[in-house]
């Protein structure tokens, strides 16, 4: 292992965290936080032709419709998020991420199964400090909100665009109190609701923010799935139509990349 230089590398040269090396990864990374997500995400490609797992990393790399891209699941939260971006924007620039998550909707119209897609983030957590001032308000990517939109319209899957909540905890961070453990601020999403946040999820704050301050050339972007409502109570009922709804959000999340992919190509500025 080498840890003298600015990143970490294992005993096979490659970046510690996600085990992989420059020259490894595609410029454009789908990413979530689930590993079985990634893994069905990655049965979708054309081929694999790489795939690494270390610790809650797991990456793959191969092609999608003539598109070079990489799958990777973090794990949760933005710290873990964090650490992927940083490694693999060393490993592949410019590079692209598109988040594809799960959220709680904050909002009485938006309905479970419903997509959200994060035009910008609030930073409810403290990962992204480390980078910039508590103020900075970090925004998508134009191109990918475009993208994912025009997708998820294409596909008649509903759809809801603004302001997402990144936060550093599921429970008291999200204003749950679990038996055992009471919130500081257990009104927490009635005062998001309120202040026309969407939904709450526990990484997207990090993709914006460090594809923003980056000397390196990174977009980011992304969207959520809707498994529950906070406003309303109301969750996916059935296995059945969680894995439905999770086939919704992949197929979404793969028409926006091959849309963005042939914008790049014919406009060729990124």
């Amino acid at each position: 292992m080498d840890i003298t230089g600015p990143i970490p590398k294992n005993a096979r040269g490659r970046f510690y965290h996600l085990d992989c090396a420059p020259g490894e990864l595609a410029p454009y990374i789908l990413t979530c936080g689930d590993p079985f997500r990634a893994r069905r995400i990655a049965r979708r490609l054309t081929r694999v032709d790489m795939r690494r797992k270390n610790r809650e990393f797991l990456t793959y790399t191969g092609i999608y419709q003539n598109i070079p891209v990489s799958v990777m699941a973090t794990g949760i939260g933005a710290p873990a998020s964090a650490i992927a971006i940083v490694e693999a924007a060393n490993c592949v620039t410019p590079v692209t991420f598109i988040r594809l998550g799960t959220c709680g909707a904050l909002q009485r119209d938006i309905a479970v199964g419903d997509l959200v897609i994060t035009a910008s983030a609030r930073r409810d957590e403290n990962t992204t400090h480390a980078y910039t001032p508590a103020d900075f308000v970090p925004q998508a990517a134009p191109e990918i909100v475009a993208a994912l939109t025009q997708a998820a319209g294409n596909l008649k899957a509903p759809y809801h665009v603004g302001l997402t909540c990144t936060t550093a905890d599921f429970y008291a961070g999200q204003g749950r109190e679990a038996p055992g453990f009471p919130s500081l601020d257990p009104h927490k999403v009635a005062r998001l609701s309120q202040a026309g946040v969407l939904n709450l999820e526990m990484e997207m704050s990090a993709y914006l923010t460090l594809a923003a301050v980056s000397t390196y050339r990174i977009r980011a972007g992304g969207v959520c799935l809707v498994i529950n409502n906070r406003v309303t109570s109301q969750g996916i009922p059935a296995a059945h139509a969680q894995r439905q709804a999770g086939r919704r959000l992949i197929d979404v999340g793969l028409l926006a990349l091959a849309m963005l992919a042939a914008r790049d190509q014919q406009e060729q500025k990124f």
